[in-house]
């Protein structure tokens, strides 16, 4: 009797290990289900491969940009309404497995580059900003590489903000050139993407091969500044909800999704 008392407890023991097993797996992939899709897709787009990609030297004449589509860069973020001579943009893109390629037309009546230290209010100089997801799973990023959001400047120089909270420069994942006739400037930038591994001041960092079929969280962004110490305008390519739309720089959920195709 006492025998049957010991193997019928080492029996429970083993089901209840076995249960918690099964619960413990059950939950890890519920977890991770979850957090796929806890970004909501909007804006979805698709995004054309070329075989010839463009030279980058704020020329519009590639061939891969005759046949791409035009998209608005027209949502307010930050600042006053503001009137076409002023401002307006728009954006056309293209990728190879090295890198994104985007050329941004921007009409813009004042270029201001008041602070020549890179790394010092980088947010308040005409600038382009390039946000990328690379898994396109949206979540927080203000100080980690979950996401990047790459400030362009007029000179070239790129920053975004490490996770020791301080900016730093990120030149080697951003070749840009613009030129400007009149009030017409002509942006053209080629972006390597680089996943949530990349660790800041580590040799060996590599960018993720593209491919067709995958997703990234995308957005574009402006900073529009005509005679202020700080930004007048913050203009974006993907519609924010609510009053605060200034959350691109914090928050990977707001971003659009593109879609890499042959």
């Amino acid at each position: 009797m006492k025998s049957f008392i010991i193997f019928s407890t080492f029996l429970m023991l083993v089901g209840c290990k076995q249960t918690s097993s099964s619960e413990e797996k059950i939950t890890a992939n519920t977890t991770k289900a979850q957090q796929t899709e806890s970004k909501k897709e909007h804006q979805l787009r698709e995004v054309l491969k070329t075989n010839n990609p463009p030279i980058i030297n704020g020329n519009i004449s590639d061939a891969i940009w005759k046949t791409t589509k035009w998209h608005p860069l027209d949502q307010r973020w930050v600042g006053e309404p503001y009137t076409e001579e002023d401002f307006s943009g728009r954006y056309k893109m293209a990728w190879d497995k090295e890198a994104l390629y985007l050329l941004v037309m921007i009409e813009d009546d004042t270029l201001i580059d008041i602070y020549k230290d890179p790394l010092v209010q980088w947010w308040d100089d005409d600038c382009v900003e390039v946000f990328i997801d690379e898994d396109n799973s949206g979540g927080p990023h203000q100080f980690t590489h979950n996401a990047f959001a790459y400030h362009v400047a007029l000179d070239g120089n790129v920053v975004d903000l490490g996770p020791d909270e301080a900016p730093h420069l990120y030149n080697d994942h951003v070749m840009s050139k613009h030129t400007t006739e009149g009030t017409t400037s002509i942006w053209e930038l080629k972006i390597k993407v680089f996943d949530d591994s990349f660790v800041d001041g580590k040799k060996g960092n590599t960018p993720v091969t593209l491919s067709a079929g995958k997703k990234i969280g995308f957005v574009l962004a402006y900073c529009d500044n005509d005679h202020s110490e700080t930004r007048e305008n913050f203009i974006g390519s993907v519609y924010v909800p609510g009053e605060d739309k200034n959350q691109g720089w914090i928050n990977a959920d707001i971003f659009g999704t593109i879609l890499l195709t042959e």
